[in-house]
């Protein structure tokens, strides 16, 4: 008699960015280091990251993270998970690169997402536009992380400078 054949569910692996989601083992890297995020967190990153492109709302958050008759101010909950996901992907809510607040609504995932076995499968044709469209979002991600960094450090220039004028005057003030 034949063994029945057990198939295992596709692996649930997905890259955007530089960053690469294993939603089986609940592990987020960047650039192939871990990055730290708690559980809810991590779950709600799953569940938009599985739907990529489209609204998930925050009644199907509600759903998926929290069991029914389980008590938690909501609201402040999920707000909480938005920003730690946001932290850990170094996104923001007024420039989003991954994470898109839809007002009233809900959160929506706007980075091109890639499932690392689908490299795997004889491309289809079409797929050239989609690959060009990732490596252009690529590139924007890219220039907006850049952008942030460098007015990062344009205020830290001025601050210093504000800074070591003001120790300047403040020691001449002295010697008069």
């Amino acid at each position: 008699m034949p063994h029945p054949v057990v198939r295992s569910s596709p692996s649930q692996k997905f890259r955007f960015g530089e960053f690469e989601l294993d939603v089986d083992s609940a592990e987020l890297r960047r650039a192939g280091r871990a990055v730290r995020l708690q559980p809810q967190p991590m779950k709600l990153l799953s569940l938009i990251v599985r739907n990529a492109g489209a609204i998930v709302t925050r009644e199907k958050i509600r759903a998926e993270l929290w069991e029914d008759g389980t008590y938690v101010d909501f609201d402040q909950a999920v707000n909480f998970a938005i920003k730690q996901v946001r932290d850990a992907l170094g996104d923001s809510a007024e420039r989003p690169v991954y994470l898109q607040t839809i007002p009233r609504r809900g959160y929506k995932f706007i980075a091109p997402v890639d499932r690392p076995e689908e490299d795997d499968h004889i491309r289809q044709p079409g797929t050239t536009t989609i690959r060009l469209q990732k490596a252009l979002w690529s590139n924007i991600a890219d220039l907006k992380l850049a952008q942030r960094r460098q007015r990062r450090m344009t205020t830290i220039t001025a601050a210093a400078a504000i800074g070591i004028i003001a120790g300047l005057l403040t020691y001449l003030l002295v010697l008069k």
